[in-house]
């Protein structure tokens, strides 16, 4: 296996952010990663050359006894008791917490100002649309991040789970009344699910210059291998969610492709499944999480694997066997 190494940042799309090619996953900070083991894989990421951390305000509402920002608050600490606010590129989100949910003006605006609050900071990196919000006009969600701009609250933004048009729509009404607009999209990507991102969203994102950041980029776990029947013979319920979603004809072959390249190249099955993310179209940082130090590492490795395309196409053919 290939020690990590640092690769170059990369530069996310037509801002002048200049990341890690691989960001941290926050949301597991707060529910399966507590404050301790937290700053532990933080440290780790950092020390590797880590620079970009994805979170949201809904990170962990979905615990038990959580309201959402538990993600935040701790990735705040971390960074206050480290000093190093200054060398991170920081993305957080709104519109999908309990409470705080949708992209109405009111909502950005206060959603904002706890995002900072629990973060520590006077401004974020990257301010995401968490999801698209079709109950509020788009003029209204457009005008009210562009006030989170001006304010200097987020220096850039981004939008999760849009479709081609509304994210194409938002780009010409922000570009015509001469307002910062999404400079980057959150899909849902990985080697078995390619439907949401492939087709017209990355043609949209081609012509614009948006930078594609996907997430569940290892299929909850499945494209490490760790659900295979001899590993896991659990019934966990994240297994029970796993195997509704990918154990079937198409991710067994994909999951299969991948094992074959990552054997012969003596890596691990994470990493190359992230490999072949980061060659695909406009994909600058794929966003994976873990849990400790150790799970980190095949993570860290994928920027400095270049899969041959014969390599890419085996992976990407496998998932043509029907699901």
């Amino acid at each position: 296996m290939s020690q990590p190494v640092c690769p170059a940042r990369a530069r996310l799309g037509r801002t002048s952010l200049q990341v890690f090619p691989l960001a941290f996953g926050g949301n597991v900070i707060g529910w399966t990663v507590d404050r301790a083991a937290a700053f532990g894989v933080l440290d780790a990421y950092f020390e590797a050359g880590g620079n970009f951390i994805d979170t949201a305000d809904e990170y962990s509402c979905w615990v038990d006894g959580h309201d959402g920002g538990e993600s935040e608050q701790i990735i705040g600490e971390w960074m206050r008791s480290r000093g190093n606010r200054d060398q991170l590129v920081i993305a957080s989100k709104v519109g999908r917490r309990s409470g705080h949910d949708g992209l109405a003006p009111g909502n950005i605006g206060r959603a904002i100002d706890g995002t900072l609050q629990r973060l520590g900071t006077d401004h974020v990196d990257l301010y995401y649309a968490h999801l698209d919000d079709p109950e509020t006009p788009q003029e209204e969600a457009v005008t009210a991040f562009a006030r989170v701009v001006a304010a200097g609250k987020a220096r850039f933004l981004g939008a999760s789970s849009f479709t081609a048009e509304r994210l194409e729509s938002a780009a010409v009404l922000a570009q015509g009344a001469g307002l910062p607009r999404y400079d980057v999209i959150q899909p849902l990507y990985n080697a078995i699910q390619r439907d949401e991102y492939e087709g017209p969203l990355a043609a949209v994102c081609t012509s614009l210059g948006i930078a594609c950041t996907p997430h569940s980029t290892l299929a909850q776990g499945f494209l490490t291998g760790k659900y295979a029947p001899a590993r896991d013979p659990g019934r966990s319920p994240r297994r029970r969610m796993v195997e509704r979603r990918y154990m079937n004809e198409r991710g067994f072959s994909v999951l299969r492709s991948i094992e074959d390249v990552a054997e012969t190249r003596g890596e691990a099955p994470a990493t190359i499944a992230l490999a072949w993310l980061l060659a695909r179209e406009n994909v600058v940082a794929p966003i994976a999480s873990a849990t400790s130090p150790e799970q980190l590492q095949p993570l860290l490795a994928a920027p400095s694997v270049a899969l041959s395309e014969e390599e890419s196409a085996l992976v990407a053919g496998a998932y043509e066997v029907e699901a």
